[in-house]
């Protein structure tokens, strides 16, 4: 269903032909808010920029259709949603009037499709609902059709495999809710019907399923679902903490050469200096140490002689000081 209808005659036959209230700029386009009806019968109210339809608006057709969204430069941009005239309906992202990026279509007999679209079909990753059976198709699509690797889901099985050119082809498996698996394989078959030369020949192709042993499935336990998430979580931490050990390893490194290059940038005089300055004080430092020993020495002297004379006449009663207590 073509979503672009009669859209185009509005900038084909001109911005001035059929009516329009609205702003204009300064060379009388159509300009900021407005509200256009072409000679078709269509119409347009939303925003205008230099003459085109740019930005929020709402497109009604003669048919019933309409769209509701982004415009840029006259082509649908942007999010937007588009019924179409047999009720069906899409609702996403659109580029340069295309079906494009994230969007999902509601078809008109209930079937669903959500996921991604490039150049108005279906492409790339998506699901897609029957609506009749309730089956479900989960995973790659190619130009509208699948093709990779999917997920049939049916009420009480699965297929998981190889999709190609809409069908099914090469390895996979059908998983039962009762708890087993078989592996095998699609094989594709051509079976050609009797036509005369001069008609074109087309193959019909029916894949054929190759099928190897029933298995049960292999489920894990909840203990060992909460071991795997708890190891998970070890593994994480311990990443965690070597990335913050090498990080700090990596700041004090940085500290260390900054350092270094600032001590190289020091003058040599200011260095001399340093050092000759350093040797006075420690020059100092020893004479004034050589003093004060003395004068311990005769400090020591005066005590033990003032300690021989003044000896207490009763020690009872006195209690010994504590020894101090050890800083916390």
């Amino acid at each position: 269903m073509s979503d672009i209808g009669s859209e185009e005659m509005e900038e084909e036959q001109g911005p001035y032909l059929g009516e329009y209230e609205g702003g204009r700029n300064e060379r009388e386009e159509r300009h900021g808010h407005g509200k256009a009806t072409l000679p078709n019968g269509d119409t347009y109210e939303g925003l205008y920029e230099n003459g085109k339809r740019h930005g929020q608006g709402v497109y009604r057709f003669k048919n019933g259709a309409r769209y509701i969204g982004e415009y840029a430069k006259n082509k649908k941009h942007g999010q937007g949603t588009f019924i179409y005239p047999d009720g069906s309906k899409y609702e996403g992202s659109w580029v340069e009037d295309q079906r494009c990026g994230f969007g999902k279509y509601y078809y008109v007999n209930n079937d669903t499709y959500e996921g991604e679209w490039a150049n108005h079909v279906r492409h790339g990753q998506g699901c897609y609902t029957y609506a009749e059976t309730g089956t479900k198709y989960v995973g790659t699509w190619v130009n509208g059709k699948r093709d990779g690797h999917g997920e049939l889901i049916h009420t009480n099985h699965k297929y998981v495999g190889t999709f190609k050119e809409d069908r099914m082809d090469g390895k996979g498996k059908y998983v039962f809710d009762i708890g087993c698996e078989q592996h095998g394989e699609y094989i594709v078959t051509e079976l050609n019907e009797d036509k005369a030369e001069e008609e074109e020949v087309q193959p019909i192709v029916i894949p054929k399923w190759k099928a190897g042993p029933v298995k049960a499935i292999q489920l894990k336990t909840e203990e060992e679902e909460e071991e795997e998430a708890a190891q998970a979580a070890a593994e994480a931490a311990a990443a965690e903490a070597a990335a913050a050990e090498v990080a700090e390893k990596e700041r004090q490194l940085a500290e260390q050469q900054k350092a270094e290059e600032e001590a190289a940038k020091a003058p040599a005089g200011e260095t001399s200096e340093s050092a000759e300055s350093t040797d006075k004080t420690e020059q100092g430092e020893d004479a004034e140490g050589k003093k004060s020993d003395d004068q311990v020495g005769g400090d020591e002297a005066q005590d033990a002689q003032d300690t021989k004379e003044e000896v207490p006449e009763d020690n009872e009663g006195q209690t010994a000081p504590e020894p101090p207590q050890e800083a916390e």
